[in-house]
């Protein structure tokens, strides 16, 4: 199969509208190099570090959002199980295991093929959507690690939303 390579001229890099969209927010990041920046968020249970690479071969904005929660490997099997179930759940991105360093990332990607410009709005819902779908299931990943819960029950207690007010 012949690999197509189309040259893009763009009015910025894509990067560039994250970064701004970090320093708006007053976030902590780091723009490593040209096509690599992390950004660092507090949410509600955790802090997500999260990374965003340009891969001009495919013309995409990768985000990989990681938190601190390292998988023992007598767990590891049940967290797997785990990010099965909530992939089923997910419209955009999935969990993933990063087996490198045994930590759970959520991971998602902006396609801007043929050049196509970033705008601000793609950016923060890209960013929202990581951080919403870590910050909805963290805890299933704490029950699933640190109080032996199966990956259905660890799911469903995160999920469980109660109604009115006591």
């Amino acid at each position: 199969m012949t690999q197509l390579h189309i040259e893009t001229d763009r009015a910025e890099h894509p990067l560039d509208i994250v970064e701004r969209l970090a320093a708006l927010r007053d976030w902590i990041f780091d723009r490593a190099d040209a096509n690599e920046m992390s950004v660092s968020v507090s949410g509600r249970w955790a802090d997500y570090h999260i990374a965003f690479t340009w891969i001009e071969e495919v013309e995409a904005v990768h985000l990989a959002c990681a938190f601190d929660l390292k998988v023992p490997e007598r767990r590891r099997q049940e967290v797997l199980q785990l990010i099965s179930h909530v992939n089923e759940q997910l419209w955009v991105g999935h969990f993933d295991l990063w087996s490198a360093e045994n930590v759970v990332m959520f991971r998602h990607a902006l396609l801007l093929a043929g050049g196509a410009e970033p705008t601000h709005e793609q950016c923060e819902m890209l960013l929202k959507a990581a951080v919403d779908a870590c910050e909805r299931h963290f805890q299933a990943f704490q029950f699933v690690i640190w109080a032996g819960k199966s990956a259905r029950e660890a799911l469903d207690s995160v999920l469980f939303e109660t109604e009115g007010e006591a």
